[in-house]
C-alpha cells in the first residue's frame, strides 16, 4: 500500500477536452469561431470555472487575455512566452502536469483540467483525454480549423443534450468518456 504522503496518481488531473463544433468538425475561421452561440460560451465559462485550462498559444491570441476565475495556462513552442496572468508550458503534457499541481490560487482545482484548443492541440490531447465535452453545432460553417471525430472504439457517449439558441441555432452538448 502506497503512503498518501507518496502517491503521486493523485497529482494527475483528469484531462477533459471542451470544445464546439459545426458540421465537418469546422472550430474556427482566421482564429476566430465562425458563429454566435452565447449559450456554449455560457456552458463553457460554467464547466471550466475554478479549473485549470490548457489552450494554445493562437488560441489565447484570439482570446487576449486570461479568464477570469481559471488558471490559464498556454502552451507554446516558445520557452519565452508570457503574459501578465498566465503561466506557459512548451508541451501539453507539461501544461496537464502544471495544472495538477496547486498554483498561485489556492482555490484553483487541481484535479481536472480542461483542453479548450486549438486544433493542433486537441488532436495531441485526443490520445490523453478521459473525457470530450463536445458542442455540436448544426450549421455549415466554413472554416480553417477542425476537430477530428472521436474513434468509436475508444469513446462512448455518457450523455447528450439538445438545445435551441436564443439565436435560432441548435445544438447538442455531448459528454464522451474514453473507453
Amino acid at each position: 500500500m502506497k503512503h498518501p504522503a507518496h502517491d503521486t496518481s493523485s497529482a494527475t488531473p483528469r484531462v477533459t477536452i471542451v470544445v464546439a463544433r459545426a458540421r465537418g468538425g469546422v472550430i474556427g475561421a482566421d482564429n476566430g469561431l465562425p458563429w454566435h452561440l452565447p449559450e456554449d460560451l455560457r456552458h463553457f465559462r460554467a464547466t471550466t470555472m475554478g479549473h485549470a485550462i490548457v489552450m494554445g498559444r493562437k488560441t489565447f491570441e484570439s482570446i487576449g487575455k486570461a479568464l477570469p476565475g481559471r488558471r490559464t495556462i498556454v502552451v507554446s513552442r516558445d520557452a519565452r512566452w508570457s503574459h501578465p496572468g498566465c503561466e506557459s508550458a512548451t508541451t501539453l503534457q507539461a501544461a496537464i502536469a502544471l495544472a495538477g499541481s496547486p498554483g498561485a490560487d489556492a482555490t484553483i482545482a487541481t484535479d481536472e483540467v480542461f483542453v479548450v484548443g486549438g486544433a493542433q492541440l486537441y488532436r495531441e490531447a485526443i490520445a490523453l483525454a478521459q473525457r470530450a465535452l463536445v458542442t455540436e453545432i448544426d450549421v455549415e460553417a466554413a472554416g480553417d480549423a477542425h476537430f477530428p471525430e472521436l474513434d468509436s472504439a475508444r469513446w462512448r457517449v455518457a450523455s447528450s443534450s439538445e438545445h435551441r439558441s436564443s439565436t435560432g441555432l441548435h445544438y447538442r452538448i455531448v459528454d464522451y468518456r474514453s473507453a
